[in-house]
C-alpha cells in the first residue's frame, strides 16, 4: 500500500549546459502522456529550468530503467548516457531535494526567486493535463508553502543575485564603460525579464528584439528596453557590442557565419552571454576574432564566488529543512492509508443510517425533535468508537508500520481500488 515519491534529474551541478540540454523535453503534455503509460509512474511533474531538467513521480512499486527508458524515448538519448548524468532519489530525500528547490537552496544563485515561480508553473500544468494527483499536488503545495515560509524567516531570498543580474555583472566585469556599448537583448521570456529588471536597475540602454514585434513592444512597455525589428537584426549584428540570447529555437540564432560577417564590419570586440537552454548561439562562434563566447556554465563558476559569503544563512535554511522534511515524510505516509480510513468511514456510516431507521421504523418514531435527537446520539457513538482506532492506523502509517496497516485492511475487508 505504501507509495514512494521519486526525483530523476539531470542539473547544473553535475552536468554542463551543452550535456544538460540533450536531456530536455519538448512536448511535456506528450511526455506526461507517456511516462504514465510507459515508466510505470501513477503521478508525474516535470520541471524544466535553464540549469536543471528534473522529474518527479509517485508509484506504489517503480522500474527506474523504464522511467529511463521512456525520458530517453522522448529525447533522442541513449540509456547510457543516463548513467553519467541522471542523479536518482525516493521518499525523504527526493522530499529533501524539493525542499531544497523552493527555499532557492538548490539554485545555481542561492536563494534566487525565479524558481519558485518555476515549480509553480510546473504543478499547474501537470494538474491541468491530470498528471499529477493526491500525492504530488499535496506534495508540491506543501513545498512550495514550506519554502516560501524558509525564505522569508531566514532571508535568503534578500539581495539575492538573479541569473539575469549575474549576467550582467559578468558583461561589466569584462567589459570597458559598458555604458557607452550598444546592448541586444534577444527574447522576452523569464530570464530574458531577469536580465532586463538588471539592466534597468543599472542605468543601460539597451535593445530587445523577439520573432515578433508585437512581443518586443510589450515586452519594452513593461520592462523597459527599445523594440527593433528580429529579422533586421539577424543581419545586423555588427550594430552591437553585446548580446543577451535568452530564446529558445531549434536552431542557433547566433552563427559563425553570420557573428563573422559583423566582426568584418566592426572596429571593436563583441560580447555574447548566451542564457538559452538549449543553446541558441554556435559554440564556434567563441573561435572568432575580438569575440567573447560565455554561457550558463561560467555564470556557475560566478556564483560559487558568490556562496561563500551566504553560507551563514545557507547553514540556517538547511536547518530548518531537515526539521520540515520529517514532518512532510509523515504527512506523505499518511495519505497512503487515506482511503481505508475513508472506506472505513463510508461503510460504517452506511450501517448507521440503515439501522437507524430500522429503530425508527419499530418505535414508529414522527416527532422530528426526537429523531435528530436520535440520530445525533447514533453520530457521537460511532464516532467516539471509531475515531481512535482510525487515528492509530494513521499514526502506524506516518510511522512507517506496513504490517499494521496490512491488519487493518483484513480487518476491516478493505480493497484496495484500482483507478
Amino acid at each position: 500500500m505504501n507509495q514512494n515519491i521519486i526525483n530523476a534529474r539531470v542539473t547544473f551541478r553535475n552536468s554542463p549546459i551543452h550535456v544538460l540540454e540533450k536531456f530536455t523535453i519538448r512536448d511535456l503534455e506528450w511526455a506526461y502522456a507517456q511516462f504514465k503509460e510507459h515508466s510505470g509512474l501513477d503521478e508525474c511533474v516535470i520541471i524544466q529550468t535553464c540549469n536543471r531538467i528534473e522529474l518527479f513521480g509517485k508509484a506504489e512499486n517503480y522500474d527506474f530503467s523504464k522511467i529511463k527508458k521512456t525520458w530517453a524515448s522522448l529525447t533522442g538519448l541513449d540509456e547510457e548516457v543516463f548513467q553519467e548524468n541522471v542523479e536518482f532519489e525516493e521518499n525523504g530525500e527526493a522530499m529533501h531535494h524539493l525542499l531544497k528547490l523552493t527555499s532557492g537552496l538548490d539554485s545555481m544563485v542561492v536563494g534566487e526567486e525565479q524558481i519558485l515561480g518555476q515549480i509553480k508553473n510546473s504543478i499547474t500544468l501537470a494538474r491541468n493535463v491530470k498528471a499529477s494527483g493526491q500525492h504530488l499536488n499535496t506534495l508540491f503545495d506543501r513545498a512550495i508553502r514550506i519554502g516560501t515560509r524558509i525564505r522569508n524567516s531566514s532571508g535568503i531570498n534578500r539581495g539575492g543575485v538573479s541569473v539575469g543580474s549575474m549576467a550582467v555583472k559578468l558583461a561589466e566585469e569584462n567589459i570597458d564603460e559598458l555604458k557607452l556599448k550598444k546592448i541586444l537583448l534577444i527574447g522576452t521570456g523569464e530570464v530574458s525579464t531577469l536580465v532586463a529588471k538588471s539592466l534597468v536597475r543599472r542605468g543601460y540602454d539597451f535593445a530587445v528584439t523577439s520573432r515578433t514585434m508585437d512581443r518586443s513592444q510589450t515586452f519594452c512597455e513593461t520592462m523597459g528596453g527599445k523594440p527593433v525589428k528580429f529579422e533586421t537584426v539577424l543581419t545586423a549584428f555588427e550594430n552591437y557590442d553585446v548580446l543577451f540570447v535568452a530564446t529558445t529555437a531549434p536552431y542557433f540564432l547566433v552563427t559563425q557565419e553570420r557573428i563573422t560577417k559583423a566582426m568584418q564590419e566592426k572596429k571593436n570586440g563583441m560580447m555574447i552571454l548566451d542564457l538559452s537552454n538549449p543553446r541558441t548561439v554556435d559554440e564556434k562562434v567563441a573561435t572568432i576574432g575580438g569575440v567573447k563566447l560565455m554561457n550558463l556554465d561560467q555564470i556557475a563558476e560566478m556564483v560559487e564566488k558568490n556562496m561563500k559569503s551566504r553560507l551563514n544563512k545557507v547553514k540556517t535554511v538547511e536547518n530548518i529543512i531537515n526539521e520540515e522534511v520529517s514532518l512532510l515524510e509523515a504527512s506523505m505516509k499518511r495519505l497512503d492509508v487515506e482511503p481505508l480510513v475513508k472506506d472505513v468511514f463510508k461503510n460504517i456510516e452506511l450501517l448507521r443510517e440503515k439501522e437507524l431507521q430500522k429503530a425508527l421504523q419499530m418505535l414508529s418514531e414522527k416527532d422530528e425533535k426526537k429523531i435528530k435527537i436520535i440520530e445525533e446520539l447514533t453520530k457521537a457513538i460511532v464516532e467516539s468508537i471509531v475515531s481512535t482506532p482510525m487515528n492509530n492506523i494513521r499514526k502506524a502509517s506516518e510511522q512507517g508500520k506496513p504490517d499494521i496497516i496490512e491488519l487493518a485492511s483484513k480487518i476491516f475487508d478493505y480493497k484496495k481500488q484500482i483507478d
